[in-house]
């Protein structure tokens, strides 16, 4: 079994609580709650995380789906350089934006999911990971990347036969799959009835 990326949970976690808090600070806002001060900050704070966590990283094994509209905020989280491509920084600074919400009710919530999104981009940074762009692939790549998805239909369509039954027939027809035909199974008359 492959190695858990933990950064790709954590990017969910960030993102899914950076809503939360800011649904929390217009409730506390909105409510006009005795300390509605650190509703507006929740809501400040939710939209940052927010913007800083929309665009997922590449993973480093199998292809990355793309969140619409991701390139123009990965070209803003590039410029910034190693102070979002390190986790350990991520880290440190979800735990310090998630402080100042959890003295409110309504974003207490929001608060702990982005204290536990920081704990799982702790854990991405101990492991070695970090956050790479992801990158359209050129055409001598041959990535799949800007593609639609019914452009990679299989050559062979079902049902395939297995991987062994496959390489027998390619040594025996020469090379291609299709070059010999298959034989009929049911037998085809040309009566009328």
């Amino acid at each position: 079994m492959g190695q858990i990326e933990w950064a790709m949970w954590a990017n969910e976690q960030a993102l899914a609580s950076g809503l939360i808090l800011i649904t929390g600070g217009i409730v506390a806002t909105a409510g006009q709650f005795t300390q509605w001060y650190f509703g507006a900050y929740s809501i400040a704070a939710g939209v940052f995380v927010c913007l800083l966590e929309y665009p997922r990283g590449k993973r480093a094994k199998g292809s990355t789906m793309e969140r619409c509209g991701q390139r123009y905020m990965t070209a803003v989280v590039k410029l910034f350089g190693p102070l979002t491509r390190n986790y350990y920084i991520r880290a440190v600074l979800h735990l310090l934006l998630s402080v100042p919400a959890g003295f409110l009710l309504a974003t207490i919530l929001g608060t702990a999911c982005l204290a536990i999104a920081s704990g799982i981009y702790l854990l991405a940074a101990v492991r070695g990971e970090q956050w790479t762009p992801i990158e359209p692939a050129s055409p001598r790549e041959g990535g799949m990347a800007g593609r639609a998805h019914h452009q990679h239909r299989p050559s062979n369509p079902p049902p395939r036969p297995p991987a062994e039954a496959r390489k027998k027939a390619r040594a025996t027809a020469g090379g291609s799959p299709r070059a010999a035909p298959r034989p009929t199974r049911v037998p085809v008359t040309d009566e009328v009835v």
